[in-house]
């Protein structure tokens, strides 16, 4: 008699595979779920094989274009970071594929969802924290936590073992001595060989963008079209090819990023669950993104909002990183930063070059520049004189802040003007 429905997040390689089989030896009616979010998938094959392992149902889901519209976008608004340096490519994801797993568990009145996230990682978290906070009855099985399964598959070979013992098509190509998961935002690479943080990567690693050293000789020239912080059209100056849908968008960026090696990085981070990790990662058309939207958004927003939405996309991204998509105060940041977005209009001309973006020019109808203002060459309305109450009211507060800190430095005020003498 079957223990219920799970559905299973599964991608048709060798770990969800050998899951199929265990749960269903287990006594669950299993069906399968594969997202479409950017990755090379041979999507019939993987319904096929999924089919021949026993899955009562298969459902592949093309998520490309909510996924570029609904998590990629507001990741840019925010210019999330997570620690300095990464552009959150797999965390941004996870969100959408588990949101998706959850309404198949609804339709089909499954009363369990499973994954095949490892017991070591943040992935476990994300999937889990969006099942709960959509479906909170939801009872999730998460094999490489349960010991009768962790510890009856130790190792690769183990899997490889149970899978030719039930008839699951085995990888005939060697299996790289890495882990990689690939999105249309990214690609990730981490464990195997990469695990000791002094060893450089391999070159034959990366496979969305080229080596910058043999990216083209030439650049590539793009304008950026922003609307409310999001791209709207994106032009080759040269070619005069140009894309407005949001995934054509993207999808054009990651081609030019990724002919000119931009978006690589390689580093250690701090998991939510208290190691730290290495991993290389390649996030080509985000990167150009990162770039352009931070340009476009200095020029048109109020200098004390920025100040507030900087701080915002640090906890924005600290959220998006450990899981909390779905969570209320992520839902209340998102809404804030959406807000502060509403001025951020324009285009940018920027230009791509051996894994460099460089910023060229900007232009916007909401642009607080104001170029006779600045000129060193034209006087225009501003007077001078105006910006010595400025100057000693913040001299005076420092000051005041420098005498607490016993700081070497005294202030000498004359009409007109300030001078800081040291000590």
């Amino acid at each position: 008699m079957s223990k219920g429905t799970v559905v299973l997040a599964y991608s048709g390689g060798l770990d969800t595979s050998c899951i199929l089989v265990w749960l269903k030896e287990e006594g669950y009616d299993v069906i399968t779920y594969l997202a479409n979010i950017g990755q090379e998938e041979d999507f019939d094959a993987a319904k096929k094989k999924a089919e021949s392992l026993g899955a009562k149902k298969v459902f592949i889901e093309d998520l490309r274009a909510e996924f570029v519209e609904e998590f990629i976008w507001p990741s840019v608004q925010a210019n999330a970071v997570y620690e300095d340096r990464y552009l959150l490519g797999t965390s941004v994801a996870r969100p959408c594929i588990a949101r998706r797993q959850i309404q198949i568990a609804r339709q089909e009145g499954a009363q369990y969802v499973s994954h095949g996230a490892t017991g070591k990682g943040n992935d476990q978290i994300r999937f889990e924290l969006t099942c709960y906070a959509l479906y909170p009855e939801v009872k999730i099985i998460a094999p490489w936590r349960i010991p009768e399964f962790y510890n009856r598959f130790v190792g690769r070979k183990d899997l490889m073992e149970y899978a030719e013992k039930h008839g699951i098509p085995v990888p005939v190509t060697p299996k790289a001595p890495w882990s990689m998961d690939a999105n249309l935002m990214h690609i990730s690479y981490e464990s195997g060989i990469l695990e000791n943080p002094k060893s450089h990567a391999p070159a034959d690693l990366y496979l969305m963008t080229k080596s910058p050293e043999d990216a083209p000789n030439s650049p590539d020239v793009l304008e950026i079209e922003f609307k409310k912080g999001v791209p709207i059209k994106v032009t080759h100056v040269k070619e005069g090819k140009s894309k407005d849908t949001p995934l054509d968008i993207f999808s054009y960026l990651n081609e030019i990023g990724g002919r000119h090696g931009v978006g690589r990085i390689d580093i250690v981070e701090n998991r939510f669950i208290g190691m730290k990790s290495r991993g290389i990662y390649e996030t080509p058309g985000g990167t150009i993104l990162y770039h352009a939207h931070l340009d476009i958004e200095t020029f048109t927003m109020d200098r004390e909002v920025r100040r507030i939405k900087q701080g915002l996309g640090v906890k924005f991204a600290e959220m998006l990183y450990n899981g909390f998509w779905y969570s209320p105060e992520c839902e209340f940041v998102r809404h804030c930063i959406d807000k502060s977005q509403e001025s951020v209009e324009g285009k940018v001309q920027l230009s791509v070059f051996k894994g460099q973006v460089y910023i060229l020019g900007r232009e916007s109808p909401k642009s607080l520049y104001n170029e006779e203002l600045v000129s060193m060459d034209v006087q225009g309305d501003y007077d001078p004189c105006d910006a010595s109450g400025f100057i000693k009211i913040n001299a005076v507060r420092s000051v005041s802040l420098r005498s607490k800190l016993n700081c070497p430095k005294k202030f000498y005020f004359q009409e007109g003007f300030l001078s800081i003498n040291h000590i």
